[in-house]
């Protein structure tokens, strides 16, 4: 296989991922935030290493990371 050839492929993969990802937010919020708190809560807890910890803050929905809840996000509770 040529290696434009591929690069092709990847580009078009990672595009085929991201529509996927903005659909999935659009169509279904409820679900993705879901995900990401089942995602994030195993990466933030305690002891673990900082960089670890860091990636859940990213893969955490807006709010999660900070209150440390899974609330709406306003950060009225805190």
């Amino acid at each position: 296989m040529d290696a434009s050839l591929t690069v092709q492929y990847a580009i078009i993969a990672v595009a085929v991922v991201v529509s996927a990802w903005v659909v999935a937010k659009k169509q279904f919020p409820g679900p993705v935030r879901k995900a990401r708190v089942a995602l994030a809560l195993p990466l933030l807890r305690q002891g673990r290493a900082d960089w670890v910890q860091r990636l859940g803050k990213w893969v955490a929905p807006p709010g999660f990371a900070t209150t440390g809840k899974a609330c709406g996000g306003c950060d009225g509770c805190g």
